[in-house]
């Protein structure tokens, strides 16, 4: 019997010949990402008195830049401190930084056919670079840090077959709602994208679903190589990529066809994401928004900047609506600067912030009221997570989320830009 693309990652990094469900693979890293957070956060933290390869460690800083208060410019005085005590060559500071994930694809850390650790849950953002990466608790990649090896469950494999091409101002936000939606949670396996459909499928789109298979349990998600991802990784990565591709006859959980034409834009419900969301043309509620947010490492993408700003050109955000839009990093922002979509959102009454995880984990700069009401293009949306647990948080993709905040409630955005009504 063949094997998935998880399958054999954690086989070669293991040093097995195979591993299948229900084994517990012990795994040596190709790259470990350490974040600012853990550096400030009480327990997370104690100092190393050694590192397994300076070279395979990467630090960003992303969930507080700049600092907002004393303790996380502290902590982050002891990661640079960290930083230079072992020679760390991959340091993403103050000007450099972005959410760690955004940064990890753009500067070439997230490599096909390796294993990544990061303690961020969001880490399964690098499968769709053929990057196997998961979420790791902090004292586990303090591990992986010092001692170079990480632990994993095996598990099944639900393989997407994609077919179709989307349509306008359907994005693959919206895939993974609908997946979402029909399929809801997928703890304890892991998910596998492939098929036709992929070539039409852009690597912003890819980034999307897979960053956002977090919030429905994935242990791992991985995207098939192509030319698509040679394309993006061209200029970026230090070495040949060693993509890895599933064997013909791998066994699957289960075989799930996805015609990407018949996908819609979707609106996802408070507080949870799994079968909680509806397709906008059968969205029969009116809901005012307070704020509307574009960002995170799921839609901080320059693609996402630009559909909003496209969407935004010209009009104004509606009375009461606080349009907040982040880029995923520097490299992003300043290229939304140059292509002056920073100019048509503040034109339009948006704020357009530094990059950094900001309003998405209700950390700083976006923080929710009580009683307010968010439509977020950002990763997840239990209560409390972007403020007061008293707000109400909806999710849509960053074009609906910048159509309503023209409109003042949550509207479908097709027909939004011109020629895709």
């Amino acid at each position: 019997m063949g094997a998935t693309i998880i399958e054999k990652i954690l086989a070669r990094t293991s040093g097995a010949a195979v591993v299948g469900p229900g084994e517990i693979a012990v795994c040596r890293p190709d790259i470990v990402v350490q974040l600012d957070m853990p550096f400030y956060v009480d327990g997370f933290w104690y100092r190393p008195k050694k590192v397994y390869d300076p070279d395979r460690i990467a630090i960003i800083f992303d969930h507080g830049m700049p600092a907002p208060t004393i303790k996380e410019a502290s902590g982050m005085a002891e990661g640079r401190r960290f930083a230079r005590e072992f020679g760390l060559k991959h340091v993403y500071d103050f000007g450099r930084h972005g959410i760690s994930h955004v940064v990890a694809a753009e500067k070439g850390l997230a490599r096909p056919g390796e294993l990544l650790v990061n303690c961020d849950s969001h880490s399964c953002a690098a499968g769709a670079l053929n990057c196997a990466a998961r979420g790791a608790g902090p004292l586990d990649a303090l591990q992986a840090m010092t001692q170079g090896l990480v632990w994993y469950p095996v598990t099944p494999t639900i393989r997407y077959e994609f077919t179709g091409a989307l349509a306008p101002t359907v994005s693959g936000k919206d895939v993974f709602f609908h997946i979402a939606q029909v399929y809801g949670g997928h703890s304890n396996m892991s998910v596998e994208f492939g098929g036709p459909g992929l070539a039409a499928l852009a690597m912003n789109e890819r980034r999307t679903i897979a960053t956002m298979c977090a919030e429905i349990g994935a242990e791992f998600a991985l995207f098939e190589y192509d030319a698509i991802t040679a394309e993006y990784l061209e200029g970026r990565i230090d070495r040949p990529a060693e993509p890895v591709a599933p064997d013909a006859d791998a066994e699957y959980a289960d075989r799930r066809v996805i015609d990407l034409a018949e996908v819609e834009p979707y609106v996802m419900l408070p507080h949870a994401v799994p079968n909680n969301g509806v397709p906008i043309s059968r969205f029969d509620r009116e809901v005012a928004i307070d704020q509307a947010f574009i960002g995170s490492c799921a839609n901080g993408q320059i693609e996402d900047i630009r559909i909003a700003a496209g969407i935004v050109a010209g009009r104004q955000v509606a009375p009461g609506v606080r349009l907040i839009v982040t880029p995923g990093s520097q490299d992003i922002y300043l290229q939304a600067v140059r292509e002056g979509l920073v100019e048509t959102l503040t034109v339009a009454g948006a704020v357009v912030t530094n990059s950094t995880c900001g309003a998405c984990l209700g950390y700083h700069m976006g923080v929710l009221a009580p009683g307010e009401v968010c439509l977020t293009a950002s990763t997840r949306n239990f209560k409390g997570r972007m403020g007061s647990s008293q707000a109400e948080i909806y999710m849509g993709s960053p074009a609906t989320v910048a159509a309503s905040a023209i409109a003042g409630v949550i509207t479908d955005p097709r027909g939004s830009i011109a020629g895709t009504a």
